[in-house]
């Protein structure tokens, strides 16, 4: 039997790879659900090839075009909003949902997902970021497996297989430095959208460039491996390696380190995702050792003061990262559309962390209201400056 997946956020860089780790394995794997939040004539494209039974566009504005253009496929289903999001990861012929939608907007179906008792490769961080917690209580409620995605978080997964109950001293989070690595406090004043979109090794869609060239992003993956792997924020370091060929390693209780390498490429996790504990053929680069040096550097946490900040949230604890989430939803969006510039990205959300109403034991309720308070606020900031 064919492995029927869902994929939220399909036309998006991650979704697009999955698509292709599925055109490699046809005989395992099927598209059985395809969504886009309003890249509909990508979606329609995607629907002729693969043939999936359903797709959602979550913006309700682009039913009737996707309909329309989707009118001669009658067996394909077309449905929108954010309810068919939510009902669509619930249907009984799928097996996994892959989360690859951006943002907060991922949240509500990845536990609709859960609760369905669906398999959970997840790429979207922020579900965890927002709310790990509860994430994981639901997980271990209704008996679901969640297997990482992110580059790093699959190389830890792949470092700890055979390891069991041996315990974990360290875990070393790589990540490339993003563009403005070597760039100077007063270089930082001046960067544009145009440069921090230009990154050195990774294709990855804008939002998630723009994180990770202010270490926004390694911060919610610091998060995220907290919840994924139950180590401390203290005991996860983060180092610089601009090659972006060690993906992560986990340092064990005897000082041993076990690393993943490989090439830049999202494939391999969303394959090992897919196929665990399997390994299965893919095509594309092979890793090529004589190529280049492999460097570490410790993160300048004063520059990148976001990776600090991300730091102190999951300390803190509570509703505190979820407000770090939203507040920078809202600058990501406004630093891309020259509403504000690169360093005060990291000013605003540490208003916002200042300003909104902490809660150290939230519900899904208090999310939801945290998330829309720190958006009002982080933007009345960002159009304040």
């Amino acid at each position: 039997m064919k492995q029927q997946i869902c994929i939220l956020g399909s036309t998006g860089s991650i979704g697009t790879q999955a698509l292709d780790v599925i055109s490699q394995h046809p005989d395992l794997y099927e598209a059985y659900a395809l969504t886009a939040n309003h890249r509909w004539k990508e979606l329609a494209e995607q629907a002729r090839r693969f043939n999936p039974v359903a797709v959602v566009i979550a913006d309700e504005a682009y039913y009737e075009p996707l309909k329309q253009e989707l009118a001669d496929m009658p067996d394909v289903k077309v449905y929108a909003g954010s309810k068919a999001l939510e009902d669509i990861v619930e249907s009984p012929s799928i097996d996994m949902v892959l989360t690859a939608m951006v943002g907060y907007s991922g949240l509500a179906p990845t536990i609709h997902a859960i609760k369905a008792k669906k398999k959970i490769c997840l790429a979207n961080k922020e579900t965890l970021v927002v709310a790990g917690e509860l994430i994981l209580q639901l997980a271990q409620q209704y008996h679901v497996p969640i297997l990482p995605v992110d580059s790093e978080h699959s190389a830890i997964f792949q470092s700890l297989v055979g390891e069991d109950e041996n315990e974990i001293e360290k875990i070393l989070l790589t990540c490339s430095g993003g563009p403005f690595r070597t760039f100077t406090h007063e270089q930082l004043k001046t960067v544009t959208a145009a440069d921090a979109l230009k990154h050195p090794t990774w294709d990855m869609g804008a939002k998630i460039t723009i994180d990770s060239a202010s270490l926004m992003n390694k911060g919610f993956e610091v998060i995220e491996a907290k919840w994924l792997f139950g180590v401390p924020a203290d005991k996860i370091q983060v180092l610089v390696h601009p090659q972006s060929i060690v993906h992560s390693a986990v340092q064990f209780c005897d000082g041993g380190v076990k690393a993943q390498l490989g090439v830049p490429d999202m494939r391999l996790p969303i394959q090992y995702a897919f196929s665990f504990p399997q390994r299965l053929s893919l095509g594309g680069d092979r890793l090529d050792l004589f190529r280049q040096p492999l460097e570490f550097f410790e993160p300048d946490v004063e520059k990148f003061k976001c990776l600090a900040m991300a730091y102190e949230a999951i300390n803190k604890g509570g509703n505190m990262p979820c407000i770090v989430n939203a507040a920078n939803e809202i600058v990501n969006e406004g630093f891309r559309k020259g509403a504000c510039s690169f360093l005060a990205m990291g000013d605003i959300i540490e208003k916002a962390m200042q300003t909104v109403a902490f809660d150290s034991n939230p519900d899904y309720d208090v999310y939801v209201q945290t998330d829309a308070e720190a958006r009002r606020v982080a933007l009345e900031i960002m159009n304040n400056k």
